[in-house]
C-alpha cells in the first residue's frame, strides 16, 4: 500500500515530475561555470544522476552548430520524451485513456 492513499500512478507522476526538475536544474546550471565548493558537488551529483538518460539522446541526436557554437539538444528532447512518454504511463496505470 502507498502512503496517503496515493495510486501507483500518483506516485510515478510525481517521481517523472522530480527527475524532469532534477534534469532542468543540471541543464541550467551547466551553462554556467562552477569553480568549486558546495555548487560542484550538487553539479556531480546531479551529472551522475542526469547524465545516464541524456547520454541516450546524446548518442542520437548530432551537435548542431549555429554560428560557430555547438548547440546541444538533447537534455530538451530527453524532458519532452521523458514527459510525454510518463504522460502516457501514468494515463495508462490510471485507466484515464
Amino acid at each position: 500500500m502507498l502512503p496517503f492513499g496515493m495510486s501507483l500512478a500518483d506516485l510515478l507522476g510525481r517521481l517523472i515530475s522530480f527527475y524532469t526538475l532534477l534534469l532542468f536544474v543540471y541543464v541550467l546550471m551547466s551553462w554556467f561555470q562552477i569553480r568549486g565548493g558546495v555548487l560542484l558537488d550538487v553539479y556531480r551529483v546531479l551529472g551522475s544522476i542526469c547524465e545516464p538518460y541524456i547520454g541516450l539522446f546524446r548518442r542520437i541526436l548530432p551537435q548542431t552548430a549555429i554560428g560557430g557554437a555547438g548547440l546541444d539538444f538533447s537534455p530538451f528532447v530527453a524532458i519532452l520524451v521523458l514527459q510525454i512518454g510518463g504522460q502516457m504511463i501514468v494515463r495508462l496505470l490510471a485507466g484515464s485513456w
